[in-house]
Formats: structure tokens, C-alpha cells, sequence
């Protein structure tokens, strides 16, 4: 293949590769150059079937409509440590998976299940952009973020 002739569905994978978070259609886009949005998907379902059908560890995960790649199971869950962990306490992570399996709890649930320390966790959670909180009525309910889901490929 010539060096001036390029492979697009390659130029896909390299990107989705190199990008530490999930990456939409647009960024893709205006990163490959592929103007045909309709092309790009197209193109990235044949990787994305590649992938699934591959003898390989590798996945590429849509996460809501984005994209990146991923480990396949059992592989993710036995090289996880290999990754390190997120730099939050053990506590904002507790509450993190609190939150996480009960999207939109009230703060104030939280704090009657773990306690005071519970605004601290929530602080912490919400600089390092895991948690949103809005006003609902005289508490906050909290959710999870696209950062959070994509960090933790959920």
C-alpha cells in the first residue's frame, strides 16, 4: 500500500487506541478526517464485529455514544490491578459504589447509612468528577458521570 493511501478503518482503531477516554462520533470524525458520519459508524460496527468475533482479549465498549477500548472477561478482572487505582479514598468509594447502584439516592440517605464523613466523600467525589449533585428539595441527589463511567468501563 502506498504511504500516501490510508487504511481509515486503521486510522479508527489507532485513534480509539490512543485516547484515554471514550470518544464520540465527532471527535472520530475530526480526527480521522472521515466526513461521512454514516462511513465512520459503518466502519466502526466492522471493527467493533471484528473485535467480538477475534481471538483476542481486546473489545471496543460503546459507552452511551461513545466509544474506546476495553479488556474482554475474564481478562479485565484479572489484570485490573495493573491499571492502579483511582485517587480517592477507600470511604469516597464505598459511597461511590453506593451511588453507582442507586443512581439518584438523596445525600441525605447517605449520610444516614455512613455517616458525616459522608460530605467529605461527597466533595472529594465530586472534584475528581465521578458524582454530579443538584438541589432536590431540602437535600441533593446524586448520580454518576460519563468520567465515572468511562473510568471504570461501566
Amino acid at each position: 500500500m502506498p504511504d500516501d493511501v490510508i487504511d481509515y478503518k486503521k486510522l479508527i482503531e489507532a485513534a480509539l487506541f490512543m485516547s484515554s477516554k471514550a470518544v464520540g462520533l465527532d471527535e472520530l470524525a475530526e480526527q480521522t478526517g472521515i466526513a461521512s458520519k454514516g462511513t465512520l459508524q459503518s466502519m466502526l460496527d466492522s471493527l467493533i464485529n471484528y473485535y467480538n468475533a477475534s481471538d483476542t482479549a481486546l473489545e471496543i465498549l460503546r459507552i452511551g455514544d461513545k466509544y474506546m477500548f476495553g479488556l474482554k472477561e475474564p481478562y479485565a478482572s484479572k489484570v485490573a490491578s495493573l491499571a492502579g487505582g483511582p485517587d480517592i479514598t477507600k470511604g469516597a468509594l464505598r459511597i461511590l459504589a453506593y451511588v453507582n447502584k442507586n443512581e439518584g439516592v438523596l445525600q441525605s440517605s447517605l449520610v444516614k447509612i455512613f455517616g458525616s464523613t459522608t460530605y467529605d466523600y461527597i466533595k472529594e467525589l465530586r472534584e475528581s468528577e465521578f458524582i454530579t449533585t443538584e438541589k432536590y428539595k431540602s437535600s441533593r441527589k446524586v448520580t454518576t458521570t460519563q468520567k465515572f463511567k468511562e473510568y471504570f468501563n461501566v
